[in-house]
């Protein structure tokens, strides 16, 4: 990773404002009190995230793939000095994975996690391969299933998932044979069924931020509850002693780099990982509201090879609510 040398103030690159992510790590960066000039970066050019940064530029009407998107981003970080770069959404951490090389040679650090991680992240049914060898039990879970076979492995009702994908997006619960068909008519790419755990008040994210050598800081723990739109809606802080105990297993199997988010449902006292987000994730604001300031944190280890001490966790429970935002 290239170190570059402290300095009195940063430019940091955000990507995702126009979305709750991107949105949270700015208000954390906010938070933090240090001097950052933020540089936002969105598609919706009519973004309420860009009044949020000092400066905002909107991704061209481009594929991602071709030439001229990754011209912008070397023009964007040339021109603007960016120091750091903190991804706010899924594709873009997957767009700067891909051009890591082309990327950090215009002077900006990449505030990326684990390159294996990231990608392996990607495919819930090859991380659920790997759990065996954490030590965790994974969900029972079935790859491309027919009704037949799911039915008799899991009973109803059960889940269907995308392989790929994060969130809760593309999750529908079926409950009779017409949902399993219409749901999978629907998909050319694999999907996997899978059992029920637990219940909703048993499901939990966690922000532990790594170090790559297979250590991390202890992790924040949030008991929450999901809005419709698959972001934590509610948040009560917790101590679990068996989610910390799976968190270092994984960390020290994966070994992640930066912010890490766990998410998590328990069933007769065992966690079971829903999955891993290798990046910020959407409760990052609210882990900083409770002490556990990620972007800050990156900032330090990023940009000047600092690891981050232990947070001091304060106890409490957040609610996310829509508010008006004006431009006049």
């Amino acid at each position: 990773m290239d170190i570059a040398q402290p300095q009195s103030s940063h430019t940091v690159l955000v990507t995702g404002v126009g979305a709750i992510i991107g949105q949270g790590i700015v208000k954390s960066l906010r938070q933090s009190g240090r001097a950052v000039r933020i540089v936002g970066v969105e598609r919706n050019p009519h973004s309420m995230g860009a009044h949020v940064c000092d400066v905002f530029f909107a991704k061209p009407d481009c594929e991602e793939s071709s030439p001229e998107y990754l011209a912008f981003w070397k023009e964007t970080l040339l021109r603007e000095s960016v120091g750091l770069v903190l991804p706010g959404i899924e594709i873009d951490l997957f767009f700067l994975n891909a051009n890591r090389q082309a990327l950090s040679e215009c002077g900006a650090v990449l505030g990326l996690n684990a390159s294996a991680l990231i990608d392996l992240a990607r495919d819930k049914w090859r991380m659920g391969l790997e759990l065996p060898n954490v030590g965790l039990a994974p969900i029972p879970t079935l790859l491309n299933p027919t009704w037949q076979e799911a039915l008799a492995a899991f009973g109803l009702p059960f889940l269907l998932k995308p392989r790929y994908g994060n969130g809760s997006r593309g999750i529908v619960r079926i409950n009779e044979a017409g949902e399993f068909g219409y749901w999978t008519a629907r998909t050319n790419d694999d999907f996997m069924a899978q059992r029920i755990i637990g219940i909703e008040t048993e499901e939990y994210t966690v922000g532990a931020f790594g170090f790559g050598d297979g250590d991390s800081l202890n992790p924040i723990i949030f008991r929450r509850k999901l809005s419709n739109a698959g972001n934590t809606q509610y948040a009560e802080v917790v101590e679990d002693e068996s989610i910390q105990k799976a968190v270092r297993a994984l960390s020290a199997y994966f070994k992640p780099v930066g912010p890490t988010n766990y998410q998590f449902r328990k069933e007769d006292g065992i966690p079971y990982l829903l999955e891993i987000n290798p990046r910020l994730s959407s409760s990052t604001s609210l882990r900083a509201g409770f002490g556990y300031n990620e972007s800050e944190m990156a900032l330090d280890f990023y940009l000047n090879g600092i690891r981050p001490v232990q947070a001091k966790i304060q106890r409490g429970y957040a609610w996310r609510y829509y508010e008006d935002f004006f431009v006049k």
